[in-house]
């Protein structure tokens, strides 16, 4: 398992080998001790499987405030989709830049997204599976949602955004600069 830090500091992209037969192939998917070794500590507590029918479902961005924040492993179990996060830990560098990564079942790249950034995906064909373990149990009452259109993060998601299709919890999301981030930048020593 290669894992490689992103432009942001804290979010990885993993990429986990494949040894591959006329079978297939099988793949180590997780591994907590390979994960420490790179400085990612993370207790995972919950499994979460999402599935879209259609090219351009969008879900987020979202977080959950503490004590409910979550750290999410994310990979792509069928069909592909652009993973988006955004930095909202405040006094980092990078608060408010986002990184994205296309996860895919054939490129069987994962995107490691620490506590204290929004994250959101958009579908890129048909019948895609999202799979992400979480270090923190779901609690909608510390859930919050950011409009994945705002202007002042101007993320790219790689298609009109006029056929996107999103739930009614994320039509009703504030505006990234009207939420109160509760998260600190800390520098590693």
């Amino acid at each position: 398992m290669d894992i490689k830090e992103t432009k942001i500091p804290g979010v990885f992209i993993v990429y986990p080998r494949r040894f591959s037969d006329d079978r297939g192939f099988f793949s180590e998917s997780w591994s907590k001790r390979t994960l420490e070794q790179v400085g990612i500590k993370c207790d995972f507590v919950q499994d979460n499987h999402s599935f879209s029918k259609k090219v351009g479902t969008l879900r987020g961005l979202h977080f959950q405030y503490p004590p409910f924040a979550q750290a999410k492993l994310v990979r792509c179990g069928r069909g592909a989709f652009l993973d988006v996060v955004v930095d909202i830990r405040v006094g980092s560098p990078t608060f408010g830049h986002w990184v994205s990564e296309e996860l895919s079942f054939e490129n069987g790249k994962q995107l490691f997204v620490p506590e204290g950034f929004l994250h959101g995906f958009v579908t890129k064909v048909i019948e895609t599976e999202i799979a992400y373990k979480c270090n923190n149990y779901y609690s909608p009452e510390h859930e919050d949602v950011v409009d994945f259109n705002d202007p002042e993060i101007n993320i790219d998601w790689g298609l009109d955004l006029k056929v996107v299709t999103t739930s009614s919890k994320d039509k009703i999301s504030k505006s990234f600069l009207d939420i109160i981030s509760p998260f600190k930048f800390e520098v590693k020593e």
